[in-house]
């Protein structure tokens, strides 16, 4: 089994709101919960009860077309509103990330690390000192975990920072963004991804669904080709729609038919239903 770990703030923790895209269901997509390792499902990292659509489920989904055969597992250690200062090598959040990554190593070998963070530093003139913090910060990640080649993703801070709702404290968005590609430039194995055209939810500070699953796809982009991912990619909207293109499998359903029953969603009558349907899908198959 691989593993993949998920660092920084909000946008990477996911605030897309669950009901504007269709779910992701794989039977080979893992979630680390309760030192289990669980199916995946959306909100995969909770680090709020307002927890939603992040990059990570896309980025999932994608690399699970290239390797059918294979699971993968997501580690979510994000904090929403976390500044980098917070992130530090004896900081809590970095030292809860680093144990929940070594426990994820006893059954699983970590295959990339996604990071995104910088609207907490986009203000005050924290650009000053955030170069240096974020390749000290990256660079023990790394060593902590013994992953010195395994590659590190960089998402890019969106271009409607600074401009209203939660968003509008953050007047120096493009600095922070610029030093974030200049790190993934200094720093062996590790890539940027733009948050270029990406669109946000009304609050001004969160990339809305949509955008989160056109971010997974950049993020496996450059995974995929060890590159940096300057510009959207000219297919995306074809990848995203293909993430959620393919049939269910039985267990697949089954799995979605328990979560609308346990929401109060459906009738027993009509998920026992569903349950010998998928039975019966399953016997067929």
């Amino acid at each position: 089994m691989q593993s993949i770990l998920m660092v920084g703030q909000s946008n990477m923790a996911g605030r897309g709101f669950l009901t504007a895209v269709p779910p992701i269901l794989n039977d080979h997509l893992r979630m680390l919960r309760n030192g289990r390792w669980q199916q995946l499902a959306e909100p995969v990292n909770v680090d709020r009860e307002v927890a939603g659509v992040g990059p990570a489920p896309a980025f999932a989904q994608a690399w699970s077309a290239d390797h059918p055969a294979d699971t993968l597992g997501l580690i979510p250690c994000a904090e929403g509103g976390s500044a980098l200062a917070d992130w530090a090598p004896d900081a809590p959040l970095m030292r809860h990330a680093i144990s929940e990554a070594r426990f994820a190593q006893e059954t699983s070998e970590i295959v990339a690390i996604l990071w995104h963070q910088g609207e907490s530093d986009s203000l005050n003139l924290h650009y000053r000192t955030y170069r240096d913090q974020l390749r000290q910060t990256l660079t023990h990640l790394r060593t902590a975990l013994n992953l010195p080649t395994v590659p590190l993703i960089l998402g890019g801070l969106p271009a409607f920072l600074g401009q209203h709702g939660f968003g509008l404290s953050a007047t120096e968005a493009p600095q922070i963004d610029a030093l974030i590609h200049q790190t993934a430039s200094d720093l062996p194995h590790t890539y940027f991804v733009t948050a270029a055209d990406l669109t946000a939810n009304p609050d001004g500070i969160h990339l809305d669904a949509p955008s989160q699953r056109r971010f997974g796809v950049r993020y496996y982009q450059a995974f995929r080709q060890r590159a940096d991912v300057l510009a959207p990619l000219p297919d995306e909207p074809q990848r995203v729609a293909q993430l959620t293109a393919h049939p269910l499998t039985p267990a697949e359903t089954l799995y979605l038919q328990s979560k609308r029953f346990a929401l109060g969603q459906t009738t027993f009558t009509e998920f026992m239903a569903a349950v010998r349907a998928s039975q019966t899908q399953g016997a067929d198959a």
